[in-house]
């Protein structure tokens, strides 16, 4: 049913989920014989992309072929793509040889097939034990065991060196490198840039579900010119001896080198000699995956500033998700001639009067003619407690400071026609 070239397609691949487009008329192609690093942001859309490769995932626009064909007309798939996309589907009471052992019988291959993968991955010694006892480094071994089962001619792995040590690093590249030089196909996606630099041959970068740039990796670099770092005795004087030869492009770094582009160590260590200038150090730079990874990445979801190679989006782009016409809520940024008010702290029960203006800063707030507070008084204390009508202190009693004591003929303070119940007119 299918062309069995291990071929890999993807062609105009696109997935809406409401009004968030995580891929975007995606396209590439995956050769066999080579390892081809699947590369973006988290968010970027990889995980979907390869879930609807497998068939997890029904694209809205596109098509994702494997050996010229999508991946439920494949048969007996196992036999032919091999897919990690997480390390975590294990019962965790079950051996991982028993594990091995049921996918085995589920794709029709034999027991003996469960021990060679054992032994294939490092988990020979490992095969009575638990999976649910095993390390993350542990199940991701587990994980590609299961993949290999059907010795397919394509492996699909997400994150595959997620929670291995150095030496589990170190073997697994190794053997993408063998599997695929025997003329199979590995497509694997990781953000483990360093490590996939030593690994893949080509690579596919996606930005906001989009393809940035897909082709040999060594391509890439060529793309972009490397950099001669050298620490000079006399910075001045190799710098008017650069200038004098013809090459400008001339940096000063923080640490006292100078960068100079688009020239050879040799050429440099030349025209020093020349000049008479001491070389304390030398080295070639060539642009790394990283680097080439941010510049084509734009930054994408990086808060400014957060690192060198952060860049605005292109003109013209609008993140998926937001609608046209569409402005947040909340903050607003005052136009040209806004004063901020200055702010007044109100008392409990105070209320703005209808038509009432906020007075300029500084102001003194003045009632304006014909106000008159009712009910806006803020509250205060209570009124001191007076002594009950007939009561006589002691000999000696002094009251508290600020209260005095009413007259025996009026003991609730009430005098000249005044009301004490406020404290006083």
């Amino acid at each position: 049913m299918h062309d069995g070239t291990g071929r890999i397609v993807v062609q105009n691949l696109t997935k809406q989920f409401g009004p968030v487009a995580a891929v975007q008329n995606l396209s590439f192609t995956v050769e066999p014989g080579s390892v081809t690093g699947f590369l973006g942001p988290n968010g970027s859309g990889k995980t979907t992309t390869l879930r609807m490769l497998l068939g997890l995932v029904t694209p809205t626009v596109g098509t994702g072929l494997i050996n010229g064909t999508t991946f439920a007309q494949l048969g007996n798939p196992a036999r032919v793509v091999g897919a990690v996309l997480e390390a975590q589907g294990f019962h965790p009471k079950r051996t991982a040889r028993n594990h091995l052992r049921v996918y085995a019988a589920a794709i029709g291959v034999p027991d003996s097939r469960a021990e060679q993968v054992l032994q294939l991955v490092g988990l020979g010694a490992a095969g009575s034990r638990k999976a649910g006892g095993f390390s993350l480094g542990m199940k991701q071994r587990l994980a590609l065991a299961t993949a290999l089962l059907g010795d397919p001619q394509i492996l699909v792995l997400d994150e595959p060196a997620n929670g291995l040590d150095p030496e589990g690093i170190a073997w697994l590249r190794s053997f993408l490198q063998s599997y695929a030089r025997s003329g199979r196909t590995v497509l694997i996606s990781s953000h483990l840039l360093a490590e996939i630099e030593q690994t893949v041959d080509q690579v596919v970068i996606i930005s906001r579900g989009q393809t940035m740039y897909y082709g040999p990796l060594d391509n890439l670099r060529d793309q972009q010119q490397g950099r001669v770092l050298v620490q000079p005795s006399d910075t001045a004087g190799l710098v008017a001896a650069l200038r004098e030869d013809g090459i400008n492009a001339i940096e000063q770094l923080p640490d006292g080198r100078i960068a100079i582009t688009g020239v050879e160590s040799k050429q440099v260590a030349d025209i020093a000699l020349k000049a008479g200038v001491s070389i304390y150090g030398i080295q070639e730079e060539k642009a790394d995956l990283e680097r080439l990874f941010f510049q084509l990445t734009n930054g994408q979801y990086a808060a400014p500033g957060q690192n060198q190679y952060t860049q605005q989006p292109p003109p013209g782009y609008q993140q998926p998700g937001y609608q046209p016409g569409y402005q947040q809520q909340g903050y607003q940024q005052p136009g040209p001639g806004y004063q901020q008010q200055a702010y007044q702290q109100q008392q409990p029960g105070y209320q703005q009067q209808p038509g009432h203006q906020t007075p300029p800063q500084g102001a003194y707030l003045q009632p304006p003619s014909g106000y008159e507070q009712q009910y806006q008084q803020p509250p205060q204390a209570p009124p001191a407690p007076q002594a009950p009508q007939g009561y006589e202190p002691p000999q000696g009693y002094e009251p508290p400071p600020g209260q005095q004591q009413p007259p025996q003929d009026n003991p609730y303070g009430q005098q000249h026609g005044q009301s004490g119940l406020g404290g006083g007119a």
